[in-house]
């Protein structure tokens, strides 16, 4: 009996049937005890802690109004979700998400940082509080993936010089924010939309940070519409200089993705350091 086998057994589940698209976790759809269907997630060798993590994200993003799945059970080796079936999205979806986040964001909090740390992808992602969002976002965000980044020779010593002076310029760069309710990977592949055809959000790396942050990633690969962010704005407004600020926010999930993708990235996380410096 496979890992997955002896698992599902552990869970009382049945007929898995393996889903594609993931780049970390393996995926299957399952029937529970009851006959329900459900979506459970499982690693190889997942870091400390990260299906918990995870399952601590969905749960403060539902407490906010957000649409998750469901979590049913989670474990070290294991999440398992509600199963959402999944269709098109519907002509107002990038509407309906605008709306979404932007009462997601309305959500503050008493500090920058979560109740616990966590991950962005199967980076380990700092949530020590602070009460300023420069130092957060220089301190728990910037610096740990430059430094990962410098120590594996992904960021040369020049760059690494660049990204600590850019943490020093924030206060001048980013205006202050409260600390929101953010999502924390928010990039297409994490909206889905269910049988309605209707947004819902997965995989988050959820802490209080800065709410421009979460909308600037959704521009790092596209897939959402201007409808979107037009909607955000008819109940939330930005503050001037949004578009120019948004390869600072981004910065921090290049550097991710060079740590977690290699030196694909280093190109255009030099190219944002250059501009800034």
């Amino acid at each position: 009996m496979s890992a997955l086998e002896s698992l599902a057994a552990s869970l009382e589940l049945s007929d898995l049937q393996p889903v594609g698209g993931g780049s970390i976790n393996d995926a299957c759809k399952v029937r529970q005890a009851d006959g329900q269907p459900a979506f459970l997630k499982t690693h190889c060798d997942p870091p400390p802690g990260f299906f918990t993590a995870e399952a601590a994200g969905l749960a403060a993003l539902a407490e906010a109004g957000a649409p998750v799945p469901e979590v049913l059970s989670v474990g070290a080796d294991h999440l398992l979700l509600a199963l959402i079936e999944t269709s098109r999205p519907t002509p107002d979806a990038d509407a309906r998400l605008g709306h979404i986040l932007a009462r997601l964001h309305q959500h503050h909090g008493p500090a920058f940082g979560f109740k616990e740390h966590n991950y962005c992808g199967t980076s380990p992602q700092t949530n020590d509080q602070h009460a300023d969002g420069h130092e957060f976002f220089a301190t728990c965000r910037l610096l740990p993936q430059g430094a990962r980044a410098f120590d594996a020779g992904l960021l040369g010593r020049a760059d690494m010089r660049r990204l600590e002076r850019l943490c020093q310029a924030l206060p001048d760069l980013i205006p202050h924010q409260p600390p929101s309710l953010v999502h924390g990977d928010l990039w297409s592949g994490n909206v889905i939309h269910d049988s309605t055809g209707q947004p819902v959000l997965i995989d988050p790396a959820v802490s209080w940070c800065w709410a421009e942050a979460d909308l600037a990633m959704t521009r790092l690969f596209g897939g959402f519409g201007p409808a979107m962010l037009a909607a955000y704005q008819e109940l939330s407004g930005l503050e001037p200089g949004f578009e120019d600020r948004v390869p600072l926010y981004n910065l921090y999930h290049l550097l991710n993705h060079l740590n977690l993708f290699g030196g694909g990235y280093s190109t255009s996380v030099t190219s944002v350091l250059r501009r800034f410096d």
